[in-house]
């Protein structure tokens, strides 16, 4: 009998058959069917672009199924409108928050709503919205206006609009792409706390290890079809989980192999830089990367990782200190003059910084090279050469989209990533500057970029890579910088991850090998 109908004993609160759904040149979902269990946490697993997302906006009233049959506490259900669905006690988090930055917590959560609906106390729904998070352990100052608070409180608020409306099924997208490790820990704990109390939660992810930590049980997706369905996470392994997602065998170890660095391609030298709000953020940053080689940057979110690659790329300006690049002089020099001088940046922010959203693949892939030979002629742009120029980039870096004309826009995270990668390492870098390449990104698309940079490093490209995942930190890196609070802690060559986490936390190389000095 069919896995869906062999729930015995236990309360079926959603029940999804046969859904289709279909878009211009791409079939989203494929005859999937889905089930959610009273009081479990649920997870929805797949590749970047296997259907996840479109799934769940289908259950959130935000898209309509082709065909299909959608049943809530045993009755059919239509939903014409998220309001429909939040009428059924259905709510969705989405990745990239709804809010409104100059308004308060409260206001958020009564935006919308019918009631109140001529006065309002604010102080009485405040004192509400408190309450409601202090039960389900969602910590945030329901008085605080949004741009004052943190990704992982903004998060909260997200959830507790959701709860306020009534909903007892919640559905989380993608929940930890955009938060630190820290707040990652606060969200799980928040999460058990709410099926503890009755709620039911879908977690949409491509996170093997965070899948096997939070959810009960795991459906997976590949290219819209579901490749097993509701099976417990108890039992299963990451290895099995990577092969269903992947439809192959999935390596989580890189081979790196070993070569000798050469001169010296980056040199920053006491760099000084400030922040969005003119506040310090690097404080005398001394490195430098030799061809051949990939270099770490590790540290907590927020130490400055962000404000050193953009000095070096050209996007901030130094107050002081230098850049140099080959030996040339290129402090606050123009993004342009970079480019000349062979620096490709894979920046943190793929969709405002990487990438020009409403413009086609073949116009993001050319921006680099659009004024030289074979794009370039003269003042025009040959339209067929760059047809042809993005084709043949969408078949080497296996670029998952209908046609190069299509807007990147309506691309996939690992998609994007994939264009920008396309982009960069095209143009044979002298220096790249990665900066978090492989977050949001599911197994397969991971483990793609990790080769991608590994065959720059043996091509002789100098890599500053700079990642909060440790262990990919490790795995890739010939060496690892750690930065706090804007300040080189020290240099590692051994992945001496003990020393890594208390450089992490502001203790410097020196202190640390005196310590185990003293010690002896």
């Amino acid at each position: 009998m069919d896995q869906i109908n062999e729930i015995k004993d236990q309360e079926r609160v959603v029940r999804m058959q046969g859904i289709v759904k279909r878009f211009p040149g791409v079939l989203a979902n494929d005859h999937v069917d889905f089930d959610l269990i009273h009081g479990e946490v649920h997870a929805l697993l797949g590749e970047n672009g296997a259907g996840k997302s479109t799934l769940m906006n289908i259950l959130s009233g935000l898209y309509k199924q082709d065909s299909g049959t959608i049943e809530v506490h045993g009755k059919k259900m239509t939903f014409s409108s998220p309001r429909d669905a939040i009428g059924a006690g259905i709510g969705m988090v989405h990745q990239h928050f709804m809010l409104v930055p100059s308004q308060t917590v409260t206001e958020n959560i009564l935006l919308g709503l019918d009631e109140p609906r001529f006065l309002l106390n604010l102080s009485t729904y405040e004192a509400k919205i408190a309450e409601m998070a202090e039960r389900y352990g969602l910590h945030v100052d329901p008085t605080a206006k949004i741009w004052q608070l943190s990704v992982g409180e903004q998060q909260r608020v997200e959830i507790l609009k959701m709860l306020y409306r009534g909903a007892d099924i919640l559905i989380m997208d993608e929940p930890t792409a955009v938060l630190a490790p820290s707040e990652i820990e606060e969200l799980f704990r928040t999460l058990h706390s709410m099926t503890e109390k009755g709620k039911s939660i879908i977690f949409i992810s491509h996170k093997l290890q965070e899948v096997m930590e939070i959810s009960n049980r795991v459906t997976v997706l590949r290219k819209g079809k579901v490749t097993s369905q509701g099976i417990p996470v108890k039992g299963s392994s990451r290895a099995e989980l990577a092969r269903l997602m992947v439809g192959r065998d999935v390596v989580f170890r890189v081979e790196k192999k070993h070569q000798v660095p050469g001169e010296v391609v980056l040199s920053v030298k006491d760099l000084k830089a400030t922040n969005n709000k003119g506040i310090c953020a690097l404080n005398g940053v001394t490195l430098d990367v030799r061809s051949g080689e990939i270099v770490g940057l590790a540290g907590v979110a927020g130490n400055g990782q962000r404000e050193l690659a953009d000095v070096i790329t050209g996007l901030r300006k130094a107050d002081e200190g230098k850049v140099l690049v080959q030996g040339e002089d290129l402090t606050n020099q123009s993004v342009k003059i970079g480019i000349e001088h062979g620096i490709s940046h894979i920046p943190e922010d793929r969709t405002h910084v990487g990438t020009a959203p409403n413009l086609s693949v073949t116009d993001n892939v050319i921006m680099k090279n659009y004024q030289h030979d074979p794009v370039g002629k003269g003042w025009m742009i040959d339209s067929t050469a760059a047809t042809d120029y993005a084709r043949e980039l969408k078949k080497a870096y296996d670029i998952m989209v209908p046609t190069v004309k299509t807007s990147v826009r309506l691309l996939s995270g690992g998609n994007l990533q994939k264009v920008i990668l396309a982009r960069e390492i095209s143009s044979l870098p002298k220096l790249m500057v990665a900066v978090q390449p492989t977050r949001g990104l599911d197994v397969g698309a991971i483990e793609g970029v990790q080769h991608l940079l590994l065959a720059q490093r043996e091509a002789g490209a100098a890599i500053l890579l700079i990642s909060e995942e440790l262990e990919e930190l490790i795995s890739l890196s010939d060496r690892i910088y750690v930065i706090y609070e804007g300040e080189i802690m020290g240099e590692v060559k051994d992945g001496d991850i003990e020393k890594i986490g208390l450089m992490m936390t502001g203790t410097r190389l020196e202190e640390i090998l005196e310590g185990e000095i003293s010690h002896e």
